[in-house]
């Protein structure tokens, strides 16, 4: 007798992944194929393996851990970005539920969905980009600059220029927007030993 249940789980279209404690315990073939992975390549692994850099990792862990604790309905959803297989960085929204509410990240769902890249005539510089991953990341002006070692008036200035380059009011809308070229070359511009988001973009 078919178990229809593992079935629909298995080849629904929309990309799916079972974590415990952020490590994943079950996916669907549509969650492997959006990472690029085979199904055997992500079974067991952290969620680590898919974020840009360990930072991003652990802060958006820990807004999920906030979000689902505050949702009465154990729902949480967000914005991030994500990375593939081949170094590609993708935006992506995420929904979550956890099935265990007195501890969230013990059993969870999520659901990911890859946002399409929007083109525009005005291409992001290096430094552009490298500002506005750590902007929809939630850093701060201060912390930006600190990290690539520029004043944070600086940083307000080109956070400034680059939503009106992009046409952006907020930065959610400045994510969709965002051209991610050729991820691994600014990791070869970077002069810092330490995994950041500037090592991502170019």
């Amino acid at each position: 007798m078919e178990n229809y249940a593992l079935l629909a789980f298995r080849h629904a279209p929309t990309p799916i992944v079972v974590l415990s404690y952020r490590r994943i315990k079950a996916l669907n073939d549509a969650f492997a194929n959006l990472f690029g992975y085979a199904h055997d390549e992500l079974l067991n692994q952290s969620m680590q393996k898919l974020f840009p850099s360990v930072e991003d990792f652990e802060k958006i862990g820990k807004e999920a851990l906030t979000g689902l604790g505050l949702q009465t309905n154990m729902y949480y959803c967000d914005e991030r970005f994500m990375r593939h297989k081949t170094g590609e960085i993708f935006w992506a929204t995420t929904h979550g539920r956890t099935l265990t509410p007195d501890d969230p990240f013990k059993l969870a769902i999520w659901h990911f969905e890859k946002k399409p890249q929007v083109s525009s005539e005005s291409q992001l510089t290096a430094r552009e980009a490298q500002i506005a991953q750590y902007m929809v990341n939630g850093y701060t002006c201060k912390e930006i600059g600190k990290s690539l070692g520029l004043s944070p008036r600086t940083i307000e200035v080109h956070k400034a220029n680059l939503m009106k380059k992009l046409g952006a009011r907020s930065k959610g809308e400045l994510a969709s927007k965002i051209i991610v070229i050729n991820p691994m070359a600014a990791a070869q511009q970077n002069h810092s030993s330490k995994t950041t988001p500037e090592k991502i973009l170019k």
